[in-house]
């Protein structure tokens, strides 16, 4: 780490104990030399402990803000489970006290005003460093780096590069879905609009859903539609310049049939009235959880298609299908083991200040990537030419 990066303190502090809570936070425990959860009360955070099977490895806290920032030390590392719109000011108080920062989130604009500072104060700030984001921003990058390497980053060429990720039941039932995260979230992502490269042009989807396709993985089809803002992508990724995209889009999976399934709740979507929308979200939650003997099933299909012309095609694809176990979701282990490995990252001095992304070098994604493979998370690489 840079000599103005303040050293790790070996402590961690993990911040919420939600449906993405999972196995990351034993890894820590093994790892960090003290981790302490905060939820809403000691006595629900000494209870996810239990469920977790880490109670008296971890010392259970009741969240405030005020009562962490009180025993944030420099070089704590805290890791923020929380919703989306809670990182910026969360992050305010880690600069405050030179804690570092980490999340599995796409990088708000809260969290971006707040990043100099974080530079400045020597603070770390790890963002999407999840599944999606995250899993899905080292499988491309690392099938970018191979497909350079075959093909020659001076050669012009066009591609395809789709993304898709979904949390969908192991079981299919009638609604096509079971919520393993905030209905509300899942509602208003899909209020959303979605921009992509679709046939070489920029292309907007005002409904997300209404772009929805058939995608088939390993022979069995999925409904795919865009999600959120794929184009600041291009950049991230840093593909060839020589490289121009036919198509260029991340955006989520849900199972055969959902799209008809689903048709009365886009019906309300249509009225964008926010107060039925909350009330919508209630019932869906009550109507389509995920129970204890439910299992899910995270599906991650990263694909990238080059063709240079005269034949010379390269085509490589990454799969991760996981279904959850009585001890796990799969959700839950494909989100914190990530953003765990992260955090041993902070922990070892191997991440510099400033902000960060999972996955900003070919060189990371394949460190990680094989560091989560040796984790147990299973996922499999095709290529051909």
């Amino acid at each position: 780490m840079t000599d103005d990066a303040v050293p790790a303190s070996g402590t961690v502090h993990w911040v919420g104990a939600g449906l993405s809570t999972g196995s990351g936070l034993a890894k820590l425990c093994d790892t960090a030399a003290r981790v302490r959860l905060w939820h809403r009360t000691e006595e629900r955070a000494e209870e996810a402990l239990a469920a977790l099977g880490l109670a008296g490895r971890a010392e259970p806290r009741a969240y405030t803000r005020a009562a962490l920032a009180a025993e944030l030390a420099p070089g704590d590392v805290v890791v923020s489970m929380l919703p989306a719109p809670e990182h910026g000011p969360l992050l305010a108080a880690c600069v405050e006290a030179r804690a570092h920062f980490a999340c599995s989130s796409y990088v708000s604009d809260a969290v971006l005003e707040r990043a100099p500072a974080a530079r400045a104060a020597g603070v770390t700030v790890l963002t999407e460093a999840g599944l999606d984001p995250g899993i899905d921003h080292l499988f491309a990058h690392s099938l970018i780096a191979r497909a350079t390497a075959a093909i020659g980053p001076g050669t012009a060429a066009s591609y395809t590069l789709t993304s898709y990720c979904g949390g969908v039941p192991a079981v299919p039932n009638d609604f096509r879905y079971r919520f393993s995260w905030a209905p509300a979230g899942v509602l208003n992502a899909l209020r959303a609009p979605a921009r992509y490269i679709e046939d070489g042009t920029e292309t907007t989807a005002g409904r997300p859903w209404r772009a929805t396709r058939p995608y088939v993985v390993d022979g069995e089809t999925f409904e795919a539609y865009p999600n959120r803002d794929s184009v600041p992508f291009l950049a991230q990724y840093g593909l060839p310049a020589g490289w121009k995209p036919r198509t260029f889009v991340r955006g989520t999976l849900r199972l055969d049939g959902w799209l008809t399934a689903w048709a009365p709740v886009f019906a309300e979507l249509e009225r964008d009235d926010d107060v039925r929308i909350a009330a919508l979200a209630a019932e869906l939650a009550a109507l389509h959880p995920m129970t204890e003997a439910d299992r899910d099933r995270v599906v991650l299909a990263v694909t990238l298609d080059v063709d240079a012309g005269s034949g010379d095609r390269w085509s490589g694809r990454y799969l991760l299908d996981l279904t959850g176990t009585a001890e796990e979701s799969a959700m839950a282990r494909c989100v914190s083991r990530p953003l765990a490995l992260g955090v041993t990252h902070i922990l070892d001095a191997s991440l510099p200040p400033g902000l960060l992304r999972a996955a900003e070098t070919p060189e990371r994604s394949e460190s990680w990537l094989r560091e989560l493979a040796e984790d147990g998370v299973e996922f499999a690489l095709r290529v051909e030419g």
